[in-house]
């Protein structure tokens, strides 16, 4: 069983998601420990309910990003977290953190990369720009993570058509929907080796693409 840990800042549906398909057997693995910068968020709720260990570090616990870095580092490998899942986790690691888990920390994002990505990208912002530039098709891809703000190795992407119709609240609705579909199976096929992190060849890789939920 792969061991989890997560990154969230604020409801944690798509932990949720994962959390869920690990205790259904849809994962080979196990959500073991959870961190958010943020000690409001509902996430670490979910996480809770759940028994799993939740953490908060953040600029307030760590003023000192390298510090902080470090102190979810320790954290992760005290629990032998083999993969880190960000799950609507708003800041962007450094890299001692990178460095630590090259190669195994994936992100969700609500569009398809490499449009509508990088800072500033987030939540209804993504939506808005999508729906305000009338884009036939929108959807959620999962990466993994590198220096950068939504750039790095897509592994899997699922599309679904913006409709005319559409608001930026409808559309992430429906892509909300396609994340919680997309990353289970994403951390599933890691598990299950058919996605092989270990031996992860960027010149080589062809991103999946998955049908819609």
């Amino acid at each position: 069983m792969i061991r989890i840990g997560a990154l969230v800042s604020g409801g944690g549906s798509n932990l949720q998601a994962i959390i869920d398909a690990c205790k259904d057997g849809r994962i080979d693995g196990e959500v073991v420990a959870v961190i958010s910068n943020n000690s409001r968020a509902y996430g670490l709720q979910r996480a809770k309910d759940q028994g799993i260990a939740t953490y908060h570090l953040s600029s307030v616990t760590h003023p000192d990003e390298e510090e902080l870095d470090k102190a979810m580092v320790e954290i992760l490998k005290g629990h032998d977290v083999e993969l880190v899942c960000l799950a609507g986790y708003m800041k962007k690691r450094g890299p001692t953190f990178i460095k630590a888990f090259a190669n195994k920390v994936l992100n969700i994002h609500p569009a398809l990369l490499p449009k509508y990505g990088g800072k500033g990208f987030y939540g209804r912002n993504v939506h808005r720009a999508v729906v305000e530039a009338r884009e036939p098709r929108s959807g959620a891809t999962v990466h993994l993570i590198d220096e950068q703000y939504d750039h790095g190795p897509i592994l899997a992407q699922v599309e679904i058509d913006v409709k005319d119709e559409d608001t930026p609240d409808s559309l992430a609705a429906r892509i909300l929907i396609q994340e919680h579909m997309i990353y289970p199976k994403v951390v599933s096929m890691i598990a299950s080796g058919e996605i092989d992190l270990d031996d992860f060849d960027t010149s080589k890789w062809t991103p999946i693409y998955l049908d819609p939920a």
